[in-house]
C-alpha cells in the first residue's frame, strides 16, 4: 500500500470510529446504502446482488418465502453473519457514507451502532431486569456510576414502553417477564447503547396478538429516533408498520436469494411492479 492509499484508509477508519462513538457524528443520519452485495457461506452464494437504500428514521420490511435470504441479509447489515465460520460478503454497505466492511473497521463497533433484536426474546436468565438493560454497556467495558446506570435503565425502559410495568421489580430476573415484556426488555437492552439502526428478525413471531400489538406500537414510536429494518412473514404486519418493503425471492433449492423489488409499502401491497410480488402478497405462493 502506498502512502496515499494508507492515508485514505486511515482517514476512512477514523471517520467510521468517530461516527460509531458519537465523535463528529452527523445529527442527521443518512441511513444505509447497500450496493452489489453478495453474501456467501463458504463457496455457497446465499444472497446475490442486493442494491438497496434504507431510509433513515423509517421502518423497512423485508418479506419473502422461507429460505430466500431475508435473515441472512439482515445479519449482514451489522456483520452478525460473520460469527459463522466461512461467512463473507462482496460489495458495500454504507452507514452514513462509510463502508462498514471497510479495511480496519471493527465489527464490534458496528454492532454498537447497528443493534439486533432476535426472533425469540433472549434476556439473560441470570440477570435482573436492570442488569439486562445494562448488559451491552457493561460488555463494552463502560464504567458507570450508580446514578448514571439508574438513568440509563429508566430511559431505556421508558423508550421500550416497559418502565411502568417493571419499575418496582428491577432487581427481579428478566426471564420472569411475559413473552411480550421480554421482547420489549430486549429492545430496551438494544437501545441502551444508543444505536442508530435497529435490526429486528421476526420479533413478533413467538408472541401472542396482544403482545404483537404492543411491539408494533413501540416500533412506530421508535422510528422517530431510529432506522428500523424488520424481517417478517406476517404480511399484515408489514403493511401496518413499514414505510417501505423489499420482496425477496428464490428460484429454487440451492439457488441464491435476491430482491425482486422494493418500493413504498402501499405500492408493494396494492400495485407492485412484478407479478411475483403480486403473487406473494396475495397469497398465491409462499
Amino acid at each position: 500500500m502506498n502512502d496515499a492509499d494508507q492515508t485514505t484508509t486511515t482517514g476512512s477508519v477514523t471517520r467510521m470510529t468517530e461516527q460509531m462513538t458519537g465523535v463528529g457524528a452527523s445529527e442527521t443520519p443518512d441511513g444505509l446504502r447497500v450496493s452489489d452485495l453478495n453474501i456467501y457461506y463458504g463457496d455457497f452464494l446465499a444472497v446475490r446482488k442486493v442494491d438497496m437504500t434504507i431510509e433513515p428514521r423509517s421502518i423497512t420490511a423485508l418479506i419473502g418465502p422461507s429460505g430466500c435470504g431475508k435473515s441472512t441479509f439482515l445479519r449482514s447489515l451489522n456483520r452478525m453473519h460473520e460469527v459463522i465460520p466461512g461467512a463473507r460478503v462482496e460489495g458495500t454497505v454504507l452507514l452514513d457514507g462509510e463502508d462498514i466492511y471497510g479495511p480496519g473497521v471493527d465489527p464490534v463497533i458496528i454492532r454498537r451502532k447497528i443493534g439486533m433484536v432476535f426472533q425469540r426474546p433472549n434476556p439473560f436468565p441470570t440477570m435482573s431486569i436492570a442488569e439486562n438493560v445494562l448488559a451491552g454497556i457493561r460488555l463494552n467495558s463502560k464504567r458507570l456510576s450508580k446514578s448514571a446506570a439508574d438513568d440509563i435503565v429508566e430511559k431505556s425502559l421508558r423508550g421500550a414502553n416497559l418502565w411502568d410495568e417493571v419499575k418496582n421489580r428491577l432487581d427481579q430476573p428478566g426471564s420472569g417477564l411475559s413473552g411480550g415484556q421480554q421482547q420489549r426488555l430486549c429492545i430496551a437492552r438494544a437501545i441502551a447503547v444508543e444505536p442508530e439502526v435497529l435490526l429486528m428478525d421476526e420479533p413478533c413471531s413467538a408472541l401472542d396478538p396482544i403482545s404483537t400489538m404492543a411491539v408494533e406500537a413501540l416500533m412506530l414510536e421508535l422510528k422517530s429516533e431510529y432506522t428500523i429494518v424488520i424481517v417478517t412473514h406476517n404480511m399484515q404486519q408489514a403493511a401496518r408498520v413499514s414505510d417501505r418493503t423489499a420482496f425477496f425471492n428464490i428460484d429454487g433449492t440451492g439457488q441464491p436469494g435476491y430482491v425482486v423489488e422494493m418500493d413504498l409499502t402501499e405500492k408493494i401491497f396494492s400495485n407492485p411492479t412484478e407479478k411475483a410480488t403480486s403473487d406473494y402478497v396475495t397469497g398465491r405462493f409462499g
